[in-house]
């Protein structure tokens, strides 16, 4: 059974994504019953909501949605890995809030799509080490040239787990392997840093074929190795490259050559080690 680490869903009455005027494919309701039924047929058997980069005052009302999502009958939401801004005066005082929430699991804060150097300010920095002692997990989400800020954030709070989603979001439409492949080593040097199988059927071209994505796999788990990796849909950003029923497949395949205990790993057995599930 897989534990799907990094699902999105998007509610447009009840909460604001701005970004999502900027990417119409996505630019519609994508709502738990709807991915349920296509997970349940996969052997999808829980699922930790991945905040949407909603509005910064939706933040905690977008917690709160996916709570009561996971309150109904038959859900598999087994948590939530919220939004925050580490860059902000009122972080203290608002880790402090969700700490109580035992829902929460973690954290992420966007990176790829700000400003290089948000990272890398006092106060960001400061509030990244509160995490230390929190038990709560920080995802991250940066593009190949900022996979050393990534690997600097590792390094402030190294008893706090991180996990690189997206496999350091490599540009394999745009041929980017070797622009990737020397960072994604070094970010791998870090004993706290787990990565996310997850996202690279978006980052594919339109007619993206699994030899696309085996070299990027194959460094990966080089890097890494299965110890250190989980497993996320990205759903519905996957819908983008063929969607959930084909990420799954190609993740299969990719998996096909490695033991049975490492795949158990990387499909369920490290995420519920990982987020306490």
């Amino acid at each position: 059974m897989i534990v799907d680490t990094h699902l999105h869903l998007i509610y447009r009455a009840q909460l604001s994504y701005p970004w999502l005027a900027g990417v119409p494919p996505l630019d519609a309701d994508f709502t738990y019953d709807t991915y349920l039924q296509e997970a349940r047929r996969l052997g999808i058997s829980a699922s930790l909501h991945m905040e949407v980069d909603v509005a910064e005052e939706d933040i905690e009302a977008e917690t709160a949605m996916i709570e009561r999502l996971a309150a109904t009958e038959g859900s598999q939401l087994a948590g939530a890995i919220a939004a925050c801004r580490p860059e902000s005066v009122d972080f203290p005082a608002y880790l402090e809030r969700v700490r109580g929430n035992r829902f929460v699991r973690g954290f992420r804060r966007v990176l790829h799509v700000m400003p290089d150097d948000l990272s890398e300010g006092a106060l960001f920095r400061e509030n990244i080490r509160r995490l230390s002692g929190t038990g709560l997990v920080f995802d991250i989400c940066v593009l190949p040239h900022q996979l050393d800020k990534a690997a600097a954030l590792a390094d402030l709070a190294p008893d706090v787990s991180f996990v690189l989603d997206h496999c350091g979001v490599p540009d394999i439409k745009g041929g980017g392997f070797a622009v990737w492949k020397g960072p994604m080593a070094e970010i791998a040097r870090r004993p706290n840093v787990t990565v996310k199988l997850s996202g690279l059927p978006a980052y594919g071209a339109e007619s993206w074929t699994l030899e696309d994505l085996k070299p990027y796999f194959a460094h990966v788990a080089e890097s890494f190795g299965f110890d250190r990796m989980v497993w996320g849909s990205d759903w519905p950003v996957c819908t983008l490259g063929g969607g959930l029923s084909t990420w799954v497949g190609a993740t299969h395949a990719l998996l096909s050559g490695v033991s049975p205990d490492e795949k158990a790993r990387v499909l369920s057995g490290n995420a519920r080690t990982l987020w306490k599930i």
